[in-house]
């Protein structure tokens, strides 16, 4: 068995967000201070209280599996097979016959193939059920996403879902991270998925009232630690990374794009959907993550929040940074791309880190778009409304869910 100190680097990234269906267009749009948010266009939402979303545009899941392969999957492992297919690519790495137990796959979602069992209810209520599709149930597990990557890419090493809410992508990677360090796998697709814009997905949300209803104003809806935030933006698409050891990447002459060096994971044990005002949980999950990448907080230069535009946990997140980071927290460049993206559930943790990747290899952080009024509880500097450079070698991506479930990465420029 290999020892536990095996480095764990990053060598291709994908993406398939509202702003975009690959890393470049995404970026740029971030970088430009644009908004993926817009009426939903998927069915009528006029019955919910919230009529837009985060959708993903002019998706072909075709371009990366056959037509029979793409209708037996639902939208959310599309998603994340389509990100995972990016980030191979990208990566270079051949799955072989000779190296393929040595591959695995983790996949993030927080709730599946729920547009499936969604239509497949309605199928059942008006045609009874004798007319439920075979296939209901490959396509809706949530740990298809994980099984379509194996299937469809031949990686025949550790693979199974991560399902803990919004921190589920996070989670994803991190216990990706954790398998190669301790030698179980040499390289692994880490990921996320999720396709929540249903009627039932949203009205859900609306009846928590835990979703903003600016119907008036789709593109300014999602605006974290701004004062007049009423709630988040729920949003699709998927998010993947390749990791693999530092020598394994070295041995074929791969690209690496960053280091993963620490990886927290806390539970707030305190309520089903709000952490408790002092975000102790949040912070816990940074201190460990923190403390296994041997990093002092003053070396952090760039955090990605997960903020996402709701009341009380935009602040509780802001208490946990500054208790982390004590004066440190100041001069902290923090922002929430949710502003742009809206909330991807179970994916965001993905794409996020990939977006943290992108401040390390660009010298450039994105805004927190929609800061017009500052809420006094919410002081930090969170690159407000426009990209800024941003030179660090470590930045910190945090993804927090419902039930109290933390993760916190830790990433490093590349060796």
């Amino acid at each position: 068995m290999a020892p536990v100190s095996r480095r764990v680097v990053v060598t291709g990234l994908g993406m398939v967000t509202p702003l975009g269906n690959d890393v470049a267009t995404t970026w740029a749009g971030l970088l430009a201070g644009a908004s993926g948010i817009g009426p939903v266009t998927r069915y009528d939402a006029r019955r919910n209280d919230t009529h837009f979303a985060g959708e993903v545009k002019g998706f072909d899941p075709e371009e990366y599996v056959d037509r029979r392969e793409a209708r037996r999957m639902d939208r959310f492992a599309q998603f994340a097979l389509a990100s995972a297919r990016q980030a191979l690519a990208q990566s270079g790495l051949a799955i072989e016959e000779g190296n393929s137990d040595r591959v695995g796959a983790i996949v993030g979602t927080g709730i599946g193939g729920i547009e499936t069992l969604s239509a497949q209810f309605g199928v059942l209520h008006e045609r009874g059920p004798g007319r439920l599709s075979p296939f209901l149930s490959t396509m809706m597990l949530a740990n298809m996403a994980a099984g379509q990557i194996g299937i469809q890419m031949g990686c025949r090493g550790p693979n199974y879902a991560s399902i803990s809410a919004c921190a589920s992508g996070a989670h994803a990677i991190g216990e990706s991270f954790e398998i190669i360090r301790r030698g179980a796998a040499d390289a692994m697709i880490a990921a996320g998925g999720e396709a929540p814009i249903v009627e039932i997905g949203l009205g859900n949300f609306n009846a928590m009232r835990a979703l903003s209803t600016r119907n008036h104003d789709p593109r300014g809806a999602s605006r974290p630690f701004d004062a007049e935030r009423d709630g988040f933006v729920i949003a699709e698409g998927g998010g993947a990374l390749v990791l693999e050891t530092l020598d394994h990447a070295r041995a074929r002459g791969a690209t690496i794009l960053a280091e993963v060096v620490g990886y927290g994971a806390t539970a707030d044990a305190h309520h089903v959907s709000s952490p408790p005002d002092s975000g102790e949980g949040a912070a816990r999950a940074m201190r460990i993550a923190l403390g296994m990448g041997d990093i002092a907080p003053h070396e952090v230069g760039y955090l990605n929040a997960h903020a996402t535009s709701t009341g009380i946990g935009d602040i509780a997140e802001t208490n946990a940074i500054k208790s982390v980071f004590g004066d440190h927290a100041r001069a902290l460049a923090v922002s929430s791309t949710k502003s742009m993206t809206g909330h991807l559930l179970g994916a965001a943790g993905a794409i996020e880190t990939v977006f943290c990747i992108q401040v390390l290899r660009e010298g450039i952080a994105p805004p927190t778009i929609n800061q017009t009024s500052p809420d006094p509880q919410c002081d930090l500097d969170y690159i407000p409304n426009a990209a800024r450079p941003v030179r660090t070698d470590v930045v910190l991506n945090n993804s927090f869910g419902f039930g109290g479930q933390n993760a916190s990465l830790i990433l490093r420029r590349a060796p």
